[in-house]
């Protein structure tokens, strides 16, 4: 997904580990693909990587059915900047 005007943003918030269809440079007008509770996937990394897996194909569905777009490759994952994290 290099240079893709969109992403798939993971977001801690609450009790809750959300992942986000989201541009590239904001969350705003993010939409919601699927939450897990954060406790699932705080300790458990296998559980961790197939959420994010799960959200990934997700995110793919979604960007082939609204674009017409295929995800063949996924950049390595990043933190995202200060300003977007949660505060809790």
């Amino acid at each position: 997904m290099t240079d893709a005007p969109f992403r798939l943003a993971l977001r801690s918030e609450g009790e809750w580990w959300n992942a986000y269809f989201a541009r590239r440079d904001t969350m705003q007008d993010a939409i919601l693909l699927g939450s897990i509770r954060l406790r699932i996937v705080e300790n458990d990394e296998q559980a961790k990587r197939q959420f994010m897996r799960l959200m990934k194909g997700a995110l793919a569905v979604a960007i082939k059915q609204t674009a017409g777009l295929d995800i063949a490759k996924w950049n390595k994952p990043v933190a995202g900047p200060e300003s977007e994290r949660t505060r809790e």
